[in-house]
């Protein structure tokens, strides 16, 4: 294990997580820190740097989100392959366009918490609204689960998740998302960091995996990690696009509810041609990632994959932190019956990561008809800040076209005149707004782009007006 001799400085003007977080990555990016090298836990850093656990914690959590390390369950955390990173950042400083380099720069900026002095305005992709949140109902099941519940809850009961948390996802999915599925298809565990490292145990025998590009780097570095062979295709106005797919693969990863970044929403004509490449051949599987399928503005929730698949040939994955919040580490896997088996060669002896209070706590919260009232209130919030992004946007509509807005907690702006997102990025920092460079989440061979992302889930109404009246300020 490598010994992280950090010296904090206190009294310095960057925060002590901050600190850590550059220490560590800069080990890793000079090659001081290598692939597989274990580190510390959070408790033990801590201890050791006498500062708070929450502290290392947040540099931790931010360089699992850049990818820098990767956390095994009931290992700890391990430094993540940075092969052929460096090389390439190296010949871009001493070969490229020094603008070329200035934007790879900035993209990586552009992620770090930690570089967000003077930003007063944050249209973060990932942000959700926590003011809502039902404490006091979610408090008194839990205080009555202690009270008067099971006393097997503190059990470690079923691998794949207490039974009747599983069928009240069934019963949610079918009502919900039109899918179809038993109790035994379900998988529960802690995030879908867990359930897609569970998949590449169950899956390690296909060919290969074709990822959509720009997508999501989470899932592809889980699938890259895990030794799979990875494929890329381009996306159109109708989502992924299979037939200028190369490559050898018989995986697809795929969100057609609500693709992230691009955000567009897959056509039901799309959706059939995934389908008949599955059908094709035996042993060819795709990955529906259900992500943001909740909350859609426009018109009716186009049906899940899974629920027109007649052959059993969809992986449905979904989550319950976007819709209540990022702390519920609570997602769920529902795998075709042929593949059950496979989980149980393979990944059955794994115990589920979901303790079985919070399973119990959050079955209750659905069962009772909670979820579904929370839900109703989250969608007319999320419509009011959704409504009002496009309408301070309308002063940009001139410069910028607007995609995305059908689904999901962002948007996408296009400069018309072919202004680079790195430019923009820049120009809105400038005045204390922070975007998202679409560029920034290209899983192979980036391409300049003209486009930002901005997310409202997190941000109130005044917060809204505020940042899109800088952005104007800053690009018109």
């Amino acid at each position: 294990m490598f010994d992280l001799n950090i010296q904090l400085d206190s009294e310095g003007s960057r925060h002590l997580y901050e600190q850590i977080y550059e220490y560590i990555k800069t080990g890793i990016r000079e090659g001081r820190l290598l692939k597989g090298e274990k580190l510390p836990s959070t408790r033990s850093l801590a201890e050791y740097l006498s500062i708070s656990r929450s502290t290392v914690d947040y540099a931790y959590d931010q360089l699992l989100g850049e990818g820098y390390i990767e956390a095994k369950p009931s290992r700890g955390y391990f430094v993540c392959s940075m092969e052929g990173l460096f090389d390439i950042e190296e010949a871009k400083r001493t070969e490229g366009d020094p603008e070329d380099v200035k934007g790879a720069e900035e993209t990586e900026k552009n992620e770090a918490h930690g570089n967000d002095k003077g930003i007063l305005v944050d249209f973060s992709p990932n942000g959700v609204e926590f003011a809502a949140f039902p404490n006091n109902i979610w408090a008194r099941i839990a205080r009555n689960t202690l009270i008067y519940g099971r006393k097997d809850i503190l059990l470690s009961g079923d691998p794949k998740g207490d039974i009747d948390l599983r069928k009240t996802i069934c019963r949610y999915l079918h009502s919900s998302r039109g899918v179809s599925c038993s109790y035994e298809q379900v998988i529960v565990g802690a995030g879908n960091d867990y359930l897609l490292m569970l998949l590449s145990l169950i899956l390690k025998s296909s060919k290969g995996i074709l990822f959509e590009s720009p997508g999501y780097g989470r899932a592809y570095r889980i699938f890259k990690n895990a030794g799979f062979e990875i494929s890329f295709t381009g996306g159109d106005s109708c989502g992924l696009d299979i037939s200028s797919a190369r490559g050898d693969f018989d995986v697809i990863y795929s969100m057609p509810a609500h693709q992230f970044p691009t955000g567009v929403v897959m056509p039901i004509g799309r959706r059939g041609e995934l389908l008949n490449w599955a059908k094709e051949k035996e042993g060819r599987y795709i990955i529906e990632d259900d992500y943001d399928s909740e909350f859609r503005f426009r018109g009716k929730p186009i049906a899940s994959l899974q629920s027109l698949d007649k052959n059993g040939n969809v992986i449905y994955l979904g989550t319950f932190s976007k819709a209540l919040a990022p702390a519920i580490r609570v997602s769920y896997m529902v795998l075709p019956e042929r593949l059950l088996m496979k989980f149980e060669e393979n990944a059955g002896f794994y115990s589920c990561t979901v303790p079985r209070l919070d399973q119990h706590i959050l079955e209750e919260f659905i069962s009772g008809g909670y979820f579904e009232r929370y839900l109703n209130k989250m969608r007319k919030l999320y419509r009011a800040k959704h409504t009002k992004l496009l309408e301070e946007l309308y002063g940009l509509r001139g410069k910028f076209a607007v995609y995305g807005e059908d689904a999901g907690l962002h948007i996408l702006l296009e400069a018309k005149d072919g202004t680079k997102d790195a430019v923009l990025y820049d120009m809105a920092r400038e005045v204390g707004v922070k975007v998202y460079p679409l560029s920034g989440y290209a899983l192979k061979d980036p391409r300049e782009s003209s486009t930002v992302i901005l997310g409202f889930g997190g941000l109130e109404i005044s917060d809204i007006s505020k940042g899109t009246e800088l952005l104007k300020k800053a690009w018109l």
